[in-house]
């Protein structure tokens, strides 16, 4: 028996039944991830494996360089066969990290290799079978898209983006999934930096055609921004943070504050929290204004180490799980929308698992019977998104809300091969819910549970974002 089979992780005859008739065949809405757009809007044709698989894969760059590898053969000079054939000696060294599953599972699908580990010895065909198979239309960017059963993916974007790409995909008619943009104003807050800050604003300044000198221009030119990306299908925000910032602050602090910055001054720690703290409100009720949905991705320190941060730049493999402490800025944050009853729907994910049960609680304090599962406990993200982190975040939604009206898996992904992690959390759920038949624990009723598979694996995100899914 090959590694990865049809059975792979589904240890019980109910998780098999549950996998096999309720969840395999799903589409896949992918409502948060990085794909470049202009890779979906141009239908690339990737000319290698190490193309589609390993260029931009920080996951894989981690790994290469604990064991060993120098830094040519990630992101430097060396050719792509080089670079995939170092990848393939470190495989054998992933053994129990999540590399190690994805790998096989991303060979398996949509290449079709199940007859070999990856390793030096395999290296060789596998490049040539693969980049054989890369050639045809099958596996372009949206062939991939295809094969993977994807009917909606929402990408990554700043509010300076033009969204041509996804203009382009939403006018052919000849392909059948969507893709719709999300909007990511973290560069809006960014005032860390006055000389950074600044540039960005006057590039906002010329896509928005509105002069910023004050903090009202500011919200004039989002408006602007934000009322564009809803006119090309947007309806989702994203917000990548260290922590949640929920200072109190008064307009005319703010404004004094915008002024001082716009001014080329640098702000001291307190401004930069009031500033920051006031931008997530601002961006808070945009998205309620327009029935949107919210995310919140919290708990990443980023770019770590200076002297590769300043060679190679960011997203390239130096960010960790921090350690903030922001369960009542988090509430009082949420609380100051609800009591406005300007809160709209909300998902929350945390990089940290420690803070799984305040999450899965902190959820319970704001549904307000409008929407099912109106705040939601997001998928296991980044170094979460692995066995033991969804396993986590399954069991504390379970114990603490409503396991049922989840959402379920997105990719957080920059590459075309990932929608397997799709797959891996579905494999997850089924043994999870597979085991709890079997031991007595729920009913052992197939349809009942199979519904419930169901439900988080696709129905529920169909339900719960106010877009329209293809069918």
């Amino acid at each position: 028996m090959s590694f990865i089979h049809d059975d792979f992780l589904l240890d019980t005859e109910q998780a098999r039944v549950l996998y096999h008739d309720y969840a395999k065949d799903l589409p896949i809405i992918d409502y948060h991830c990085h794909l470049h757009p202009e890779q979906v809007g141009n239908n690339k044709q990737f000319k290698n494996l190490y193309e589609v698989w390993l260029a931009g894969d920080h996951y894989k760059w981690r790994a290469m360089r604990s064991n060993g590898v120098d830094e040519r053969y990630c992101t430097g000079d060396a050719s792509d066969w080089e670079k995939f054939e170092k990848w393939c000696e470190t495989v054998p060294y992933t053994l129990r990290n999540p590399l190690y599953h994805w790998t096989h599972l991303e060979l398996r699908k949509p290449f079709g290799i199940t007859d070999r580990l990856l390793d030096k010895s395999t290296a060789k065909r596998t490049w040539d079978e693969c980049n054989e198979m890369l050639a045809t239309p099958e596996f372009s960017a949206r062939g991939l898209m295809t094969q993977a059963k994807v009917k909606l993916v929402c990408t990554t974007d700043d509010p300076i983006h033009d969204l041509a790409h996804h203009k382009a995909v939403a006018a052919d008619k000849t392909f059948g999934s969507a893709m719709l943009p999300t909007w990511r104003p973290d560069r809006a807050m960014a005032v860390e930096s006055a000389t950074d800050y600044n540039a960005y604003l006057d590039r906002l300044a010329n896509v928005s055609d509105t002069q910023i000198s004050t903090f009202d221009d500011l919200m004039t030119a989002l408006n602007k921004r934000h009322d564009y990306f809803h006119a090309n299908g947007c309806r989702l925000s994203d917000h990548g943070l260290e922590t949640v910032y929920a200072a109190d602050y008064t307009e005319a602090e703010i404004k004094a504050i915008f002024a001082k910055v716009r001014g080329g001054s640098e702000l001291n720690a307190e401004e930069i929290e009031k500033f920051q703290s006031a931008m997530m409100v601002e961006f808070a009720l945009q998205d309620h204004a327009k029935g949107w949905v919210q995310q919140f991705h919290i708990g990443a320190i980023r770019n770590n180490n200076p002297r590769l941060f300043r060679t190679l730049g960011p997203d390239t493999g130096f960010d960790s799980i921090g350690d903030h402490n922001y369960a009542k800025p988090l509430a009082k944050f949420l609380g100051r929308l609800d009591s406005e009853n300007r809160l709209a729907k909300t998902i929350l994910y945390n990089l940290n698992p420690r803070d799984n049960e305040m999450i899965g609680t902190m959820i319970g304090n704001f549904q307000d019977g409008s929407a099912a599962g109106k705040i939601q406990f997001g998928s296991g993200w980044w170094f979460l998104d692995q066995m033991d982190g969804m396993t986590r975040q399954i069991e504390a939604l379970s114990q603490l809300g409503l396991l049922s009206r989840f959402v379920g898996m997105l990719t957080d992904s920059r590459s075309f091969l990932s929608y397997s992690r799709h797959e891996y959390f579905r494999r997850i759920l089924c043994g999870i819910l597979g085991r709890d038949m079997a031991k007595g624990l729920v009913p052992n009723d197939t349809r009942m549970v199979g519904k419930m598979i169901s439900d988080i694996s696709f129905n529920n995100a169909k339900e719960y974002f106010p877009f329209v899914v293809p069918e």
